[in-house]
């Protein structure tokens, strides 16, 4: 879906990329602001934090996302610049997509663009409601035949947002499948200092980019 959520909203569709927020404000200015970080102990995990347990992941550089037996890789191009616009696990639920964003290091990134989400949506025609999960706040959506769930994670300089869609027949497994791959999404933020909102950069396995470039050649 590419939703990310902006303030202000001008009227689009959908399928909309994703618009940052182009303040000049840096990922630490917060830092002093009492935190706000979500619990995660459990997963996903800061890189500096990853536990060595085995699980297969694919290495997308920001994001290290599990990939469970039986789900298939997509990748998703961007035809303008030729670059990598997503990376998505499609499962028998729907299809999962995991993005990384810088955000600041005393969290709370996740309130303010799930708002925003959840006003695009509606201005979009989704039926949208909001409850909460494990993280924090979670939306689910109903656009047209597909039932989308959102799901946000504040981290230590970055936010770490899942969403899976799927068929409505598949929408009460999608929410367990979804939380599974994020639980064990491990973040490479890097130390470089970046804007709020600026995602996290994916690049591809050599095997992957490879077979990428084949196809296109």
């Amino acid at each position: 879906m590419g939703i990310f959520g902006r303030k202000r909203a001008k009227p689009t569709g959908r399928h909309a990329a994703p618009e940052v927020d182009e303040r000049p404000v840096a990922d630490d200015a917060d830092e002093e602001i009492e935190s706000q970080l979500s619990e995660t102990s459990d997963g996903p995990f800061d890189l500096a934090d990853a536990p060595e347990d085995g699980i297969p992941r694919i290495d997308l550089g920001s994001v290290k996302v599990p990939v469970p037996d039986g789900s298939q890789v997509q990748v998703e191009m961007d035809p303008e610049s030729g670059g990598v616009r997503a990376v998505h696990v499609v499962t028998e639920q729907g299809q999962i997509t995991v993005s990384g964003y810088a955000a600041p290091r005393s969290g709370g990134l996740w309130k303010d663009v799930s708002t925003e989400l959840t006003e695009q949506l509606r201005a979009d025609g989704a039926k949208v409601s909001v409850g909460m999960g494990e993280w924090g706040l979670e939306l689910s959506a109903i656009v047209g035949d597909v039932a989308l769930r959102f799901v946000g994670v504040d981290g230590p300089r970055w936010m770490l947002r899942g969403v899976i869609a799927g068929p409505q027949s598949q929408a009460s497994q999608a929410p367990a499948v979804l939380r599974e791959i994020v639980r064990h999404t491990i973040v490479d933020r890097g130390d470089a200092p970046m804007p709020v909102r600026t995602p996290l950069t994916i690049t591809l396995p050599d095997a992957v980019a490879q077979h990428i470039a084949e196809q296109q050649g």
